[in-house]
């Protein structure tokens, strides 16, 4: 197969992903004789491009993130594998299907055809454009970009050239190759002018077309990029957080309700990834992670009922039944709880039958980047805030979204000051602010992943029996796949790194 980070015929599957139905019980019923998908129209096309960049961070790369930051602990095939750092060979459907031959083609397609007329489109799709593009280098680290999706269906470019991370994040005009800042700010900009046809409540799954909110995802995005990087590069980091913080008014996500989040369904086909995979297909391969459970315990946190299911018998566990959970070590050897023990996915990320949101960008998360850059990077201010109070107004964001009533969290706040305060050197300080972060990113194990990645925070123990692949740490970057090995191998890095080499923004 060829590499799908090329503008082709496999635009089919993405496209399919939307035909039929824009309502969200129906957004991924598959249309398997889609006509002329090379002029599917913005509005289908735009649907697909949200729905499949929720479904990726729910399916294969959340899953393996996931198990890497111990959230879940994998007890049975493929996760049981992943959870001892064995990941060579996979990710082919990933790369092709869902980003590059996925959300990328979809969003391309539609900056093409509405840059013109309707830059109102091309905004939101660049802006989304820019975070599938951060989610491949964030896992990949060097990863074709800017030749990436160029030609058509007859003469498409079958080997685009790798770009470095540092060049993806911060631009090289001498390569040709655009910062994700300026992906973004670029998209900012079109979403203010004037659009023939906009962004609507039909096609638009996640802001039903409401463009203030898509400017606030935006700006947003900007935050994360910049948290992303800002070990590497605290300049530049402190630079674009400050360029957020001087828009008036409030340009970024700050309410639960702004949340960049994509829906699912009840019905078969529709459901949330996690669900699906956790209940539905593979109901046995991974749980509750041993090492979550303890911290959670540890801290008495009132989200563990919401994350997690209990034991049998236990269906009412309260705020501080901990012990009606049942974990399993990551990569341990012990007997496996028959299923009917086992704590698994709560109603807070797969929802009754599989329609909780997948989360992408969150009102919590840019209340713990804002604590952290005011902590760590000098000349960072919020007015009228402070590390301190922005690390709580984290926690309380993430305690409401997990469904925790405002009175328990009043209470927990109380009970607990020494888990809500700030205290002790820097690098203690950022440890509370990660470990709370890492906490309320259950559901999303790629941010949780980049966080410790970047920092080291939460201080997670090697798995117990971890391979040869990555004997002595927690990868630090996803290998190449297959498929794009084979078939762009004049670019592909050489020698490939190994899942020991960190990222660009890591070291």
């Amino acid at each position: 197969m060829k590499s799908m980070t090329l503008f082709r015929c496999a635009q089919v599957l993405a496209v399919a992903l939307a035909v039929g139905s824009c309502n969200k019980n129906d957004f991924l019923d598959v249309n398997n004789n889609p006509n002329s998908p090379q002029n599917v129209p913005p509005t289908v096309l735009l649907t697909g491009a949200e729905a499949t960049t929720g479904f990726a961070i729910g399916n294969e790369v959340g899953r393996v993130a996931e198990l890497f930051v111990q959230h879940t602990a994998g007890i049975l095939n493929q996760p049981r594998t992943y959870d001892t750092y064995q990941i060579r060979g996979g990710f082919d459907n990933q790369w092709n299907n869902e980003f590059y031959g996925g959300t990328l083609i979809n969003l391309q397609q539609i900056i093409n055809s509405t840059q013109a007329t309707s830059p109102a489109y091309a905004g939101v799709s660049k802006m989304l454009k820019a975070y599938n593009y951060a989610v491949l280098t964030d896992l990949w680290g060097d990863i074709p970009y800017s030749q990436a999706l160029q030609g058509n269906l007859e003469t498409p470019n079958l080997q685009p050239r790798f770009d470095k991370q540092e060049d993806i994040y911060k631009g090289n005009t001498a390569l040709g190759i655009q910062s994700l800042f300026d992906l973004v700010r670029e998209g900012l900009a079109d979403v203010d002018k004037t659009s023939t046809l906009k962004p609507g409540a039909g096609d638009d799954l996640v802001y039903k077309g409401d463009l203030a909110k898509w400017k606030k995802f935006g700006n947003t995005l900007l935050l994360k990029f910049a948290n992303t990087i800002s070990k590497k590069e605290p300049a530049l980091a402190t630079t674009v957080i400050k360029e957020v913080l001087a828009k008036t008014p409030t340009a970024y996500i700050a309410d639960n309700s702004e949340d960049f989040e994509v829906p699912f369904g009840t019905a078969v086909g529709n459901q949330n990834p996690i669900y699906a995979y956790n209940y539905v297909n593979r109901p046995d391969d991974q749980m509750l992670s041993q090492r979550f459970l303890d911290t959670l315990n540890l801290l008495k946190d009132p989200r563990l009922p919401r994350y997690f299911t209990a034991t049998p018998g236990n269906a009412a566990a309260t705020n501080t039944d901990f012990g009606k959970f049942t974990g399993y070590d990551n990569g341990g050897t012990a007997a496996t709880p028959v299923i009917s023990s086992r704590s698994r996915y709560g109603v807070y990320t797969i929802g009754t039958s599989g329609e909780a949101p997948i989360r992408l960008v969150t009102n919590f998360q840019r209340a713990f980047i804002l604590a952290e850059s005011v902590l760590t990077l000098p000349g960072v201010t919020v007015t009228g805030q402070t590390a301190q109070t922005l690390f709580q107004e984290g926690i309380r964001a993430s305690m409401t979204k997990a469904g925790v009533s405002a009175t328990d969290i009043t209470a927990y706040f109380a009970a607990n000051p020494k888990v809500v305060t700030l205290s002790g050197t820097t690098e203690h300080r950022l440890n509370q602010i990660i470990t709370q972060k890492w906490i309320a990113w259950v559901g999303n194990g790629y941010e949780a992943y980049n966080d410790y990645r970047r920092t080291g925070f939460p201080r997670l123990a090697l798995s117990t029996n971890p391979s040869s692949e990555s004997p002595t740490a927690i990868p630090s970057r996803f290998y190449y796949p297959n498929v794009e090995i084979t078939s762009n191998a004049q670019n592909i890095p050489t020698p490939q790194p190994l899942t020991t080499v960190k990222v660009w923004w890591a070291e």
